[in-house]
């Protein structure tokens, strides 16, 4: 006999044990084993879908980050914006305002002046009516000592106040 050629009878029962084992596994062992294949089948799959899923997901966000941030941009520009107007608009009001009030003061530091001036003036006509007063009352007793002279200066007086009396009436006309 030789080593490579076997024996019927061994063969045989070869045939019978190999059978023997097909069928216990074919019966137990190959439907554990294909279901459980088929589960880690579906697993992989699901797993596959949900990472697909995921991925989309994943992109809609960025997405939707990305146009957050460029609104968040937008809307900081606007309000950089907005607030550079609303400092000028305040800067123009302060300016305005500055400007209306150093005229207001210019404005009441001349009435002021123009007021001094008028009453010095009338403070002037008054001490000037007053002297004026003075030396005709000194004059007048020196010229008027005698009756006729006073006769004399009271007739011109009343001619002057007649003369003007006359033009104010003519002007009024």
């Amino acid at each position: 006999m030789s080593l490579l050629v076997p024996d019927s009878g061994l063969l045989f029962w070869m045939l019978i044990s190999f059978g023997v084992v097909f069928f216990i596994l074919a019966k137990f062992a190959f439907p554990v084993i294909t279901k459980s294949v088929e589960e880690r089948k579906n697993y992989v799959e699901t797993s596959l879908n949900d990472a697909r899923v995921a991925k989309e997901t994943l992109a809609r966000v960025e997405e939707d980050t990305k146009s957050i941030i460029a609104e968040a941009n937008k809307e900081q520009g606007r309000v950089l914006n907005e607030a550079a107007s609303q400092r000028e608009k305040i800067i123009a009001a302060a300016k305005d305002e500055a400007s209306e009030q150093a005229r207001k003061t210019l404005e009441d530091a001349r009435e002021q002046i123009q007021r001094e001036k008028d009453e010095a003036m009338l403070s002037v006509r008054r001490e000037m009516a007053s002297l004026s007063c003075d030396i005709a009352e000194k004059v007048l007793r020196e010229k008027l000592s005698d009756q006729q002279s006073q006769m004399a200066l009271i007739d011109k007086m009343l001619e002057e106040v007649v003369r003007e009396t006359g033009a104010q009436g003519g002007a009024l006309s």
